[in-house]
């Protein structure tokens, strides 16, 4: 028997054996780089755009202000939800604030 083929059946240390794994798998690795395509960039397609995502966030933003007046208002304040959409109403806010209650 030559050398080689008592080599390859003695028993493998750890080392040896962890050595040829980290070959295999840097083998397999060149194999895939090679392989690879080069993709395609392309814009990702948006379900929704952001224009359209910047206007809805604005008008949830402003409805949220307004219905937060009426609760506000109308449910801890205890008066007409409707009430806080007049002019008197505001008037009175700023007066209140600005000039004392007298």
């Amino acid at each position: 028997m030559s050398d080689k083929q008592t080599d390859d059946m003695q028993p493998m240390t750890r080392e040896e054996i962890r050595k040829r794994k980290l070959e295999d798998q840097e083998q397999e690795k060149a194999r895939q780089n090679q392989e690879k395509k080069p993709k395609s960039k392309r814009g990702r397609v948006r379900l929704i755009p952001i224009w359209f995502r910047l206007i809805l966030v604005v008008f949830l933003v402003g409805l949220s202000i307004l219905l937060g007046a009426m609760v506000g208002y109308g449910i801890v304040g205890d008066g007409h939800p409707m009430d806080v959409f007049q002019r008197d109403t505001w008037n009175q806010i700023y007066e209140l604030i600005y000039y004392g209650v007298n």
